[in-house]
């Protein structure tokens, strides 16, 4: 039997949604070992001068304990 475990983890990007939920993986991989899946539980964005200047995501990142 598998024993799963959810973190909520908050990131950020510049250019894209999609990069800011890799760049939250790919950080959250060096402290948490076997990730498993990853929800988007929300998105949005930060807006200056008239224009999307970062884009954050907030993730459910399951992983197995082991």
């Amino acid at each position: 039997m598998a024993v799963m475990k959810v973190i909520e983890i908050l990131a950020n990007s510049e250019k894209s949604w999609e990069d800011a939920t890799k760049k939250a993986i790919n950080q959250a991989s060096k402290s948490v070992k076997n990730i498993k899946s990853a929800f988007v539980q929300s998105q949005s964005v930060v807006v200056k001068d008239d224009e999307v200047s970062e884009f954050r995501v907030n993730l459910k990142v399951t992983f197995e304990v082991k």
